[in-house]
């Protein structure tokens, strides 16, 4: 689970090292994760055990931030004169004797292929766990972290901060690789909902009162369903949309035929390879009728070494069923904008969130004296502490000071992630949205939905789910920020003290799976052939994500790239440019405030997503006028938002 964990919970630490810390060396800041309530040590990993770890490198981080501020804030004289991948290497990375003092202290300490990237981020070394547990003064265990139902993924950690010596330490960001990212997955997609399984539910499949198979609406509040008892004061709500065709999303969101994209690359970084995407593209543009894509359109890369480690096998092995993640980034992306080229970056690596961060760097480090694509949509989150913060800061500046846009996910759980939370990230949060039969959009607000089930004549609450966001108590409130996220959704309380954070997310588009996209995969059939093309709903801040990046290489067609664009977004704020997403008044309509969850036959309960719902005794998220920690400034208004982005002063 966590890249630089310090499991610190009862029972989960292991005995001191055998070499005792010395004099000489130091622990790294920001390199120690929060403890894993209820997590219990299973074991020592084997000593023998292969293992391949990054010593993250200090750049001048003070001066590439100045850098990246000054390209990316409109009516400055640097705007948009941005560095290129070499550039930035050599006016900001640490100097190449810097970098070989660490490659080195790890080949003294007994590690193999020790390698320092080109863009000198940071140096990567393989050795067995033994070798790697005398490095840098730490014991690496299996863990299992228990979850709410008792259960709980195993994964592998370091017990307690690392140290390096200390005439390396000011070099030295954090490190990751300890831990092998199996506890958790990366990606936020969101299929339809599932009611859950109740005890003794009259609705059993031995129940003669079973119901038939549930439905779906093709447009918003095409199906609905009364009930009762009332659940929140509803009687009746609709039903979930059967997943949204690329024209209704189009509709929504204002893309058009005169911007498409053409002459921009999208990249997609993803943890796992999809089947025959190219054909599965194909197929989803016949079923939308969109233009075919054409080969050179899209392109497929690898990054990082990939891993035999048994644990990734059978993580793998116990995934879900249909993984269309990296499917539905590619689609979503094609559906705003089918003329835009699309490069999908899959990680490779025994460490998940090591893999995900190299096919970030892969797109950055470049080719061809370049970056490899200005926009790169990151549909995964790295919970806060799994790997060290400034490692993400330092590539997002990367990113802003070389003109590239890094949009990510902000996650499908309340709170805020370590890729969602950087300043220079734009972070896209999630909405509820019902369209129209013409696409038109019938209401749309910040996803937080509460569900209950229904037994037995009885409801049970359940819970909120819904899209990240918050403030950070890390990062500082940015000046972009400034005069438009209100004091109220700023203040955070970091110890004794309140101070102006962060706030997430900053911009949004839709994530419910109640209102999610009708995406399209394409399974291995027998002997490694592709079968054929199948359909079904997804969603989460995974659809939310490459829908934003697609909008912005449209907007972005025919000219320079627009980086990172938060100093502009922010501008915009409360102009025709963005939707501004409210709440929804308690005089909305019944079916436009909630989705029926039917049961499915086979033993679950029927349930309800009731829409837009506040409780502070679960997340400190609203939805508001103007700002909000659900949805940001908003959503795209259309052409508007096109033309905006393109008229930015100079």
């Amino acid at each position: 689970m966590a890249a630089c964990l310090a499991v610190m919970a009862a029972g989960a630490v292991l005995g001191a090292p055998d070499t005792a810390r010395a004099a000489s060396t130091a622990t790294v800041p920001g390199s120690v994760s929060p403890a894993v309530p209820a997590a219990t040590l299973v074991g020592a990993a084997p000593s023998s055990q292969a293992m391949t770890v990054q010593v993250w490198l200090a750049p001048d981080l003070a001066g590439a931030e100045a850098f990246a501020d000054a390209v990316a804030t409109p009516g400055n004289a640097e705007y948009r004169h941005y560095l290129a991948p070499s550039a930035y290497t050599a006016r900001f990375a640490p100097t190449a004797a810097r970098a070989e003092a660490v490659a080195s202290w790890l080949t003294a300490k007994g590690l193999k292929a020790v390698h320092v990237d080109g863009g000198r981020d940071y140096v990567s070394a393989t050795g067995p766990v033994s070798a790697v547990q005398s490095a840098f003064q730490v014991r690496i265990g299996r863990y299992r972290a228990k979850d709410a139902a008792g259960g709980g993924a195993e994964f592998q950690s370091n017990d307690r901060e690392v140290s390096v010596p200390a005439a390396l330490a000011p070099d030295v960001l954090g490190v990751t690789g300890l831990g092998d990212g199996s506890a958790a997955r990366r990606g936020t997609a969101q299929s339809a909902p599932t009611a859950p399984t109740a005890p003794n539910s009259s609705n059993s499949p031995n129940s003669s009162n079973s119901p038939k198979p549930a439905t779906c609406s093709r447009s918003w509040a095409q199906h609905v369903h009364g009930f009762h008892p009332a659940y929140r004061g509803l009687t009746k709500a609709s039903l979930p949309i059967c997943g949204y065709s690329a024209a209704q999303l189009r509709a929504a969101y204002g893309a058009t035929w005169t911007a498409t994209g053409k002459g921009q690359t999208v990249a997609l970084t993803e943890e796992t390879s999809p089947t025959a995407m190219f054909q599965t593209l194909t197929d989803y543009a016949k079923s939308n009728h969109l233009p075919l894509p054409k080969r050179s359109q899209f392109r497929q890369v690898t990054a990082g070494s990939a891993c035999a480690s048994p644990t990734r096998a059978r993580d793998a092995a116990d995934g879900p069923a249909v993984d269309d993640e990296a499917e539905m980034d590619s689609e979503a992306v094609y559906a705003m904008a089918p003329g835009a080229d699309q490069l999908m970056v899959v990680g490779q690596g025994c460490d998940e969130d090591q893999a995900l961060l190299d096919a970030a760097l892969a797109v950055l480090n470049g080719k061809g004296g370049r970056p490899r694509a200005s926009l790169v949509s990151n549909s995964w989150q790295i919970p806060l502490g799994e790997v060290p913060a400034k490692t993400v800061h330092a590539i997002d500046v990367r990113a802003a000071a070389e003109g590239v846009g890094m949009y990510f996910a902000s996650g499908d759980t309340t709170g805020l992630t370590v890729t969602d939370s950087d300043p220079y990230a734009v972070a896209v949060g999630g909405t509820t949205v019902g369209l129209g039969p013409a696409g038109n959009r019938v209401f749309e607000t910040g996803w937080s939905d509460d569900y209950g089930y229904l037994d037995g004549g009885k409801w049970t609450d359940v819970g909120i789910s819904g899209g990240g966001g918050g403030t950070s108590g890390v990062y500082r409130q940015p000046a972009y920020q400034k005069g438009v996220v209100p004091p109220s959704m700023a203040r955070v309380r970091v110890g004794k003290q309140t101070v102006t954070g962060r706030a997430v997310p900053d911009i949004a588009a839709d994530a419910d799976p109640d209102t999610g996209m009708l995406t399209g995969y394409i399974d291995t059939v027998s002997h490694g052939k592709p079968g054929p093309y199948h359909t079904m709903p997804n969603a989460g801040t995974s659809l939310a994500c490459p829908l934003i990046a697609g909008l912005v290489a449209d907007a972005q067609q025919g000219r320079e790239p627009f980086g990172f664009i938060n100093p502009l977004l922010y501008r915009l704020a409360g102009t025709r440019a963005l939707h501004d997403v409210l709440p929804i008044r308690p005089s909305a309509p019944q079916q436009d405030r909630s989705a029926w969850i039917a049961a499915d036959g086979a033993g679950t309960s029927p349930g309800i997503d009731v829409f837009d719902a506040q409780d502070p005794a679960q997340t400190q998220q609203v939805t508001a006028k103007g700002y909000d920690t659900m949805t940001g400034v908003g959503t795209p208004n259309g052409p508007a938002f096109l033309t905006a982005l393109r008229r930015a002063p100079r």
